[in-house]
C-alpha cells in the first residue's frame, strides 16, 4: 500500500502512504534536489554554496553572463532584462538558500518589471520559519526552539533530527506562517494585475504533478494544492484541476492532505503570486513544533491567523519537478513566446544595491518584530501571574494587574521599567527586570518566568 522512496536517508511517504503523512501545521513551504553547477564567473565576487541549482533550456538558449564582464555590468543587465518590454515571458532558477535574499530578488522582480510581463522564479530555502507581513511572531511561532543548536533550549526539542538555529523570517506579502527546508520548493509567478487569479497558476502547479504521475492532486476551495486520499476510484475529467478520481466530498473522511499553501501581493499593475509546494521535506514529522506557539491561546490579536492542515509529502525530487514546472509555465504562456530569458541567479546578486537594501531590511529588528500589529496577553490570576499586557508595533503600551501578591510600589515600578519599551529588546526577563527594578522583590521571579515562556525573543543568526 506504502509506495516509498529514499531521500536524504529517511523514508518519505508519496501519496499512497497516508500514515506516515499525516502531520499538523500551518502552510508549508520547502524544497530541495542539488546538482553541481559548472564555475561561473560570480564564484569570483561571492562564494557560491556547494549545491547548486543548474539553469536549464526551455525553447531559447539559456542566457549566462560573460566572462570579462564587471560586476556592475551584470547586474545592471539582470535588471534591463527585466525592465525591457520584449522579454514579456522570463524565467528564473536561484542557487542560493538564503531566503532573506531570494524574498529581495523575488521583489527586485515585482518592481522592475513592465506590467505586460509575466515571471517565474524558483527557490529552494534553508531551513527557517516564514511569517505573513500582517502575522504576529508570538502567536504563529514556538520561538524558543528556533535557538535549539546554541544551547539555549533542549535539543529534545527539536529531535529528530536536530535543525539547529533557524531563521525567523517576515515577507512582505500576506498570508500564513509556512516553514522551508530543503525539500520545499518555492514558486513565484509575477504577471499583471489584470490577469491574477488565486487558482491560475496553482492549477499549473497541479498540472505539472499530474504530468509527473501524481493524479491525485488538485486545487482545493482555499486555493491551496492538496493530495486526495480517497480510496475508491471515481471517474473523473482529466482536465479538471478542482477534482481527482479519489476525490470525497467536503467534510467527510478521509481528509486530503496539503502540500502548497500561497500568498500575494497586489500593487496597482502587478500581481505577486507565490507558494510553498512540499516535495521531499526531511522534516515532515517536526515541522508542527516550530508552528505551534505555547502562547496562542493566551495573546488577542489583529492581524492574520494561520490554517492548521495536515500535510503530506509528494515524494518527487526537486530538480525533475522544476524543470517540468518550467516547462508547463511555457506552454501556459505559449502565446507570449518562448521565454527568452531562462537563467540562474545566485548569492553573488546580492552585490546589486538595490537587492541588498530589501535584503538588509528584511533583517532589521524592526521589521521582524515591530511590524507586529496590535495585541493583548492576558494571564488571569486564578490560574496565572495575573497581568494584562498591551503591545502595538512590538512596543508595550499598557501593563495592568490582578495580581494581589505584587506590592503598589512593585507594580508601578514595573509600569516605569516597561511601559513604552519594545519586546524585542527584552531577552531575558529576569535579567532584564533585576537590572531595571529598583529593589528586587521574590514575587517577580514567577512574573518573570511566565513572560520568558509566552514572549521569547530569540537570538537569530548571524550569517
Amino acid at each position: 500500500m506504502c509506495q516509498a522512496q529514499r531521500v536524504f536517508g529517511r523514508r518519505l511517504c508519496t501519496i499512497g502512504d497516508t500514515t506516515g503523512a499525516r502531520r499538523r501545521s500551518s502552510s508549508l513551504w520547502t524544497d530541495w534536489a542539488s546538482a553541481p553547477a559548472a564555475p561561473s564567473p560570480h564564484d569570483k565576487l561571492i562564494p557560491r554554496r556547494r549545491h547548486m541549482l543548474r539553469s536549464f533550456r526551455i525553447g531559447s538558449a539559456v542566457r549566462s553572463t560573460t566572462p570579462g564582464r564587471s560586476a556592475d555590468r551584470i547586474y545592471s543587465s539582470f535588471t534591463e532584462k527585466l525592465a525591457n518590454p520584449a522579454h514579456r515571458l522570463q524565467s528564473y532558477v536561484s542557487s542560493s538558500h538564503d531566503p532573506y535574499l531570494n524574498l529581495s530578488i523575488e521583489d527586485h522582480i515585482l518592481h522592475n518589471t513592465p506590467a505586460d510581463s509575466t515571471v517565474l522564479f524558483l527557490y529552494v530555502n534553508r531551513p527557517c520559519v516564514v511569517i505573513g507581513r500582517n502575522q504576529n511572531p508570538w502567536t504563529e511561532v514556538n520561538l524558543a526552539i528556533l535557538n535549539a543548536a546554541r544551547g539555549t533550549h533542549s535539543p529534545k526539542d527539536s529531535e529528530p533530527p536536530g535543525i539547529g538555529s533557524m531563521d525567523l523570517v517576515r515577507r512582505r506579502s500576506g498570508g500564513g506562517a509556512v516553514f522551508h527546508d530543503e525539500g520545499n520548493l518555492n514558486w513565484s509567478i509575477k504577471c499583471p494585475r489584470g490577469d491574477f487569479t488565486r487558482d491560475k497558476h496553482a492549477e499549473m502547479v497541479v498540472r505539472a504533478l499530474r504530468k509527473m504521475g501524481i493524479e491525485r492532486a488538485r486545487v482545493n476551495t482555499r486555493h491551496d494544492i492538496v493530495l486526495d486520499q480517497g480510496h475508491e476510484r471515481h471517474v473523473s475529467d482529466a482536465q479538471d484541476t478542482h477534482q481527482t478520481p479519489y476525490t470525497v466530498p467536503e467534510g467527510e473522511l478521509p481528509r486530503p492532505l496539503k502540500v502548497s499553501g500561497s500568498a500575494y501581493k497586489l500593487t496597482r499593475q502587478h500581481a505577486l503570486h507565490h507558494a510553498t509546494l512540499l516535495l521531499s521535506s526531511p522534516n515532515l514529522h517536526i515541522i508542527p513544533q516550530y508552528l505551534r506557539s505555547p502562547a496562542k491561546e493566551f495573546i488577542q490579536a489583529h492581524g492574520v491567523e494561520s490554517v492548521s492542515s495536515p500535510v503530506a509529502n509528494i515524494g518527487l525530487d526537486v530538480q525533475p519537478f522544476q524543470q517540468h514546472l518550467q516547462a508547463e509555465f511555457a506552454t501556459m504562456y505559449a502565446e507570449l513566446g518562448t521565454p527568452s530569458i531562462v537563467e540562474t541567479v545566485g548569492d553573488d546578486y546580492l552585490n546589486m544595491p538595490e537587492i541588498r537594501k530589501g535584503y538588509d531590511e528584511l533583517q532589521t529588528e524592526d521589521w521582524i518584530w515591530s511590524q507586529t500589529p496590535a495585541f493583548s496577553l492576558t494571564l488571569d490570576s486564578k490560574d496565572d501571574i495575573g497581568i494584562q499586557m498591551k503591545v502595538h508595533h512590538g512596543a508595550i503600551k499598557s501593563l495592568d494587574f490582578e495580581n494581589l501578591d505584587l506590592r503598589d510600589e512593585t507594580r508601578t515600578a514595573l509600569r516605569t521599567a516597561l511601559v513604552g519599551l519594545k519586546l524585542h529588546e527584552i531577552r531575558n526577563w529576569a535579567s532584564f527586570l533585576q537590572c531595571r527594578m529598583p529593589s528586587w522583590d521574590k514575587s517577580l521571579v514567577p512574573v518573570a518566568q511566565r513572560l520568558d515562556q509566552l514572549l521569547p525573543v530569540p537570538e537569530l543568526p548571524k550569517r
